[in-house]
């Protein structure tokens, strides 16, 4: 990790007068920043959209990226949140769920009882998340999708890591908590399978 942030450090410092450095620095960047955008958004054309606009962003201030001991990543994932949390005001905070998410996929051998139980228990957990508050969306989307150490995770939520421990271990009770109430309203009474 310490050798990719040292061959970004060079990159960002080329990039301001070359178009090519800031290139790899896109193709390095934009699926991890793309996936990011995408699960806080759940939405591929937003995701697209957001990406393209965090992208426009470093691009129109690489040249004021100063080293701080923070990876040029952390740097691109706060654009990406800030730009998320607009996008999520400007909707309204009207949760959209795009139609692909409901689209059962029939593989050869699945039965349709277990397909639809596991959209059920995916639908739950998907609005149990978005129910977290932001930082907490963040957190979850950084450790699980990215798979970023806690460390990683703290230099990008400006966090120490053992703030981002404790923050973790909420979050995974807090979500507890709520995939019980929605089971509850909804008349099942399975119990989440992860430890916090």
């Amino acid at each position: 990790m310490a050798d990719k942030a040292a061959d970004d450090l060079e990159l960002v410092r080329r990039a301001a007068s070359d178009s090519q450095a800031f290139g790899a620095l896109y193709e390095r960047h934009v699926r991890r920043i793309y996936s990011y955008i995408y699960y806080r958004t759940g939405n591929h054309h937003d995701a697209e959209d957001l990406t393209a606009r965090v992208f426009q962003r470093a691009l129109g201030r690489v040249g004021d990226f100063r080293d701080q001991g923070v990876p040029f990543t952390a740097w691109l994932y706060r654009i990406a949140h800030n730009l998320v949390a607009n996008w999520h005001r400007d909707q309204g905070r009207r949760p959209t769920v795009p139609l692909e998410d409901y689209a059962v996929a029939a593989l050869p051998g699945n039965h349709p009882e277990a397909e639809a139980l596991a959209s059920e228990e995916h639908q739950t957990l998907l609005a149990a998340v978005r129910r977290l508050p932001a930082d907490r969306q963040q957190l979850l989307i950084l450790k699980f999708v990215e798979r970023l150490s806690n460390a990683e995770v703290g230099q990008i939520m400006g966090r120490t890591e053992g703030a981002v421990k404790s923050l973790y271990h909420r979050t995974l009770t807090t979500l507890r908590e709520e995939i019980l109430r929605l089971q509850s309203e909804a008349g099942t009474s399975e119990r989440p399978d992860f430890e916090a």
